[in-house]
């Protein structure tokens, strides 16, 4: 069986033999191949009788020998003219032909010229010289660092920056390549006494470097190894569950289950609740110091790189508010554009800071079990803060932000919490002080007989917190009567004089004295007629049915809401389904703001109506016309937009049920306790397998910023990479679902990474090498910078100016320091005299591992009268492997 290859198949032909085009027939397999030479002569035989009939002029190849050996021989035929091409290979070279006299014994013999003189021989040398010994180059790759307790690792352990670079050089070996283009056997002598070939004197000098394949690199090997635990399945408890363990077993206090014996316990101190019992277990539990994964040391070592605002020896914490950690970078659009490409956080910011630290105790300090004790410990802290009121340093202020991660968000939301809860209880602590001068103040007066016009009434300035938890008694009694009298009230109130609605604010004598069947009216009565929680003045705005000018309340602030907080509510609200009921509920629960806002409102404005809110609220609602009184004058008349007139608007369902209540007591719109303890259970019960995928857009985000970091003086060819990483980064990362295509994606973009990180590495390792940085002139730092570029992106690379210009000149430094070397080592037995003399007469340049000929001549054959013929022979030497090929052309029209 016998298969076909067309032109350029076998690019080794087009060195050895001087062809372009060809037609190789090669065996099928390797029981088919050509052996015997008397079967390869007849094949060949065959050949030629199908070139002259068909007039192909292309040379055709066939394959002898087995495969490994690449032996082919040929023929060409056309214009008169026949070629014939010859191979021949041997493991070992003959000492006779290792060198030019030699190899032109074997060409002139094999030509057979029939003139009496041969014409002189064109010659091409090219010796190739390897260089793989850099131990005198500088290595580029950071020692580590002993004195540090988490050192010890080549490439450094920061806990606030991935660790970048080869763990090995990865350019292996350099070849050389001197080149003597076009010489006549006449100018040189090359046998085995002499020779004239020496490399500093070759014209042409290239280059070509051999890289090491898959060198290890460290942040390729950090990603890899964190994205491979997002497959774990073992959650904390089953990793960490035996090695628990309280200060003090014996103390029931830190049991959980014995929260409620404790609880009965006699104590002078106030009465502990579960909550506390509960978490004063949870901030103090412990692991056996000599069991952990994480050392008690390098634990605290990471907790005060996370927590900057925390001495942790006795967990003394100072109030500080939350601040970035990113520094004046953060404030750029470009810069938030650059981590909500990714979906991941600010630079510097805890979450950032914390993907980083569990990247690194997962490669160095215990794997999955040291993330899982680091994930505990942070939950940990996240609780203790909540508990004590401190805000979590590092994390951007306000809402959480729904471009950056889920994690990022939740302790945005946190930090939330915490801030609502410490405004709140610092309103309740001075409300409390207040209350307490003001008792004081009381109790130092003396006994009147007549009691106080405020002592009888309700003293809303009682107790802010009253209606801020929770709906009181009063209110739920009152709340159907209210409800019900509304219509009673506004005409009630219509009836007073504009301008006089605040003359009602302080209660009669006679309606302290009225039935209590009536107090349901008293209490809204004097609710509505004290105006309360107002801000400041909307403008020139004046109540349409009132001369008092319209005031902007004190409204309490939105909820803030994570991502999947949001994903919820929507998908409550689409199950509501598209019936009347489905959409009045659906309308009702997102009303809950509006009415809260109404509420405040008629608490600064008590003689107000809808169409005053709406002028404040939807000024696009409320529309005016200029109108002609009957005295002729230009009037504005307004009224409520079409939308807001539709019947059954719930604009006007919420402000019939809206209550004048000022804001600060109102129920909360926001629960900073229930939110917290939402967030705080999130945290908990995330696997060590899910932290690391919430962590992994940080990561990739760090990697990707660190080798922009070091890919600065990098070839041009870097940038294309590195767009392809960041257009590919931003796709996997902003997929909503974790599945095993993901997981894939995520190891392709790794394997992305570590290519660019070798990329860099061999950059980096070149220009050590040829001391780029170092050179003499600004031209030669320039030469040797463009030179190195090229050998990263080329095959091989021309050495302008060949042994004489910038790069040659460090070439030849390379080798002859390795030489020197390379005897020193040899030669430790000579004494120093000999030893001195020895290296002062040590080559430059080691034997040539590959040695090329090319012999060249133009004879007439077979005859005198034959036209002249282009003869040519290959010649490789290198060891353990010696080929001749040759091209020997005979003219058939003049035999």
């Amino acid at each position: 069986m016998v298969s076909t290859i067309s032109a350029y198949g076998e690019y080794c032909l087009c060195r050895w033999f001087g062809v372009r085009s060809f037609v190789v027939l090669a065996p099928g397999g390797h029981s088919d191949s050509i052996q015997s030479e008397s079967k390869a002569s007849l094949l060949l035989s065959s050949i030629s009788i199908a070139v002259n009939n068909t007039g192909c002029s292309v040379p055709v190849f066939v394959q002898t020998q087995q495969k490994w050996r690449r032996m082919y021989q040929g023929v060409c035929e056309g214009g008169g003219l026949r070629t014939n091409y010859d191979m021949v290979h041997l493991k070992r070279i003959p000492p006779q032909y290792d060198h030019l006299a030699g190899l032109l014994d074997v060409f002139k013999s094999k030509i057979a010229c029939p003139l009496p003189a041969l014409p002189p021989v064109t010659v091409s040398v090219r010796f190739t010289y390897i260089l793989s010994d850099w131990t005198q180059s500088a290595w580029t790759q950071e020692p580590p660092d002993f004195d540090i307790p988490y050192g010890g690792n080549v490439g450094g352990a920061e806990f606030g920056k991935l660790p970048f670079g080869a763990l090995e050089d990865p350019v292996s070996e350099l070849h050389l390549s001197t080149t003597w283009p076009c010489l006549s056997e006449e100018m040189i002598v090359d046998n085995s006494v002499y020779s004239d070939l020496d490399p500093l004197q070759a014209p042409q000098w290239s280059v070509r470097v051999r890289m090491t394949d898959n060198p290890q690199c460290l942040l390729g090997d950090y990603l890899s190894e964190f994205v491979k635990i997002c497959h774990s399945l073992e959650s904390t408890d089953q990793l960490l569950g035996g090695l628990v363990l309280d200060d003090d077993d014996k103390d029931p206090s830190r049991d959980v289950s014995a929260a409620l014996q404790r609880l009965t316990e006699p104590s002078p101190l106030p009465l502990p609740t579960i909550s506390d019992v509960v978490s004063n277990m949870k901030t103090r539990t412990k692991f056996r110091r000599k069991e952990a994964p994480i050392g008690g040391e390098l634990l605290n070592m990471i907790l005060q790189f996370l927590f900057p605002d925390a001495a942790l020896e006795g967990f003394p914490r100072a109030e500080k508010p939350s601040t970035e950690q990113g520094g004046e970078k953060q404030d750029t659009a470009e810069y938030k554009e650059t981590y909500r490409q990714y979906k991941s956080s600010p630079e510097g910011s805890l979450v950032y800071q914390l993907a980083l630290c569990m990247c690194v105790v997962n490669s160095n300090h215990g794997g999955l079990r040291a993330v899982a004790h680091l994930w505990q410990e942070f939950v940990l802290e996240m609780r203790y803060r909540w508990e004590n009121n401190y805000s979590i340093p590092g994390l951007p202020e306000g809402s959480p932000d729904m471009s950056a991660c889920l994690l990022l968000q939740k302790l945005q939301m946190l930090n939330c919490c915490i801030q609502r809860k410490t405004a709140r209880e610092a309103r309740m602590k001075e409300a409390a002080n207040q209350q307490a001068s003001a008792a004081a103040a009381v109790q130092d007066k003396p006994a009147r007989g007549s009691t106080s016009a405020g002592s009888d009434g309700w003293d809303v300035e009682d107790s802010d917190e009253e209606f801020f938890e929770c709906e009181t008694e009063m209110e739920m009694e009152t709340e159907e009567n209210i409800a019900s009298n509304s219509d009673a009230d506004s005409a009630q109130n219509n009836t007073l004089p504009k301008g006089k609605v605040a003359s009602n604010s302080q209660p009669s004598n006679d309606r302290t004295n009225m039935h209590k069947s009536e107090s349901a009216v008293s209490f809204k009565d004097t609710v509505t007629s004290q105006p309360e929680g107002r801000l400041k003045q909307c403008g020139d705005l004046c109540l349409l049915d009132s001369s008092e000018p319209l005031y902007i309340p004190i409204t309490q602030e939105p909820g803030p809401m994570t991502e999947d907080m949001l994903e919820q509510h929507a998908e409550v609200l689409a199950k509501l389904g598209t019936s009347a009921e489905g959409a009045h509920l659906r309308a009702r629960m997102q009303s809950a703001c509006l009415l809260s806002d109404m509420e405040a409102f008629k608490a600064a404005n008590p003689a107000c109506k809808l169409e005053d809110f709406v002028r404040w609220y939807s000024p696009r609602d409320w529309i005016e016309e200029p109108l002609t009184d009957e005295t002729g004058q230009r009037v504005l008349k307004g009224e409520l937009s079409p939308r807001m007139r539709i019947p059954g608007n719930m604009w006007c369902e919420v402000w019939d049920s809206a209550r004048p209540v000022p804001a600060r007591k109102q129920k909360r719109l926001f629960d900073d306790t229930k939110e917290a303890e939402k967030v705080l259970h999130f945290l908990a019960a995330l696997r060590p397998a899910q932290v690391a995928l919430q962590l992994t857009p940080m990561l990739v985000h760090a990697a990707i910023l660190r080798v922009e970091e070091e890919g600065e003086t990098s070839p041009p060819a870097l940038a294309t990479m590195l767009a392809q990483i960041q257009a590919r980064a931003s796709k996997v990362l902003r997929a909503p679902n974790m599945d095993a295509q993901k997981c894939e994606d995520l190891m392709e973009l790794v394997r992305q990474v570590t290519l660019v990180e070798t990329v860099i590495a061999r950059a980096r390792s070149l220009r050590a090498k040829f001391n780029t940085e170092k050179a003499r002139s600004d031209d030669g730092a320039q030469e040797l910078e463009r030179f190195v570029s090229s050998l990263l992106e080329q095959p091989e690379v021309k050495v302008i100016g060949a042994g004489r210009g910038p790069a040659g000149t460090v070439i030849h430094k390379l080798f002859a320091t390795a030489q020197k070397a390379a005897h020193s080592f040899d030669d430790d037995d000579h004494s120093p005299s000999e030893h001195r003399a020895e290296l002062d007469s040590c080559p430059d340049f080691p034997r040539p591992a590959g040695r090329e000929y090319i012999l060249r001549t133009t004879v007439p054959r077979p005859c005198p009268v034959s036209r002249p013929c282009p003869q040519r022979m290959f010649c490789t030497l290198i060891k353990e492997d010696f080929r001749l090929a040759g091209a020997f052309t005979s003219d058939t029209t003049f035999m």
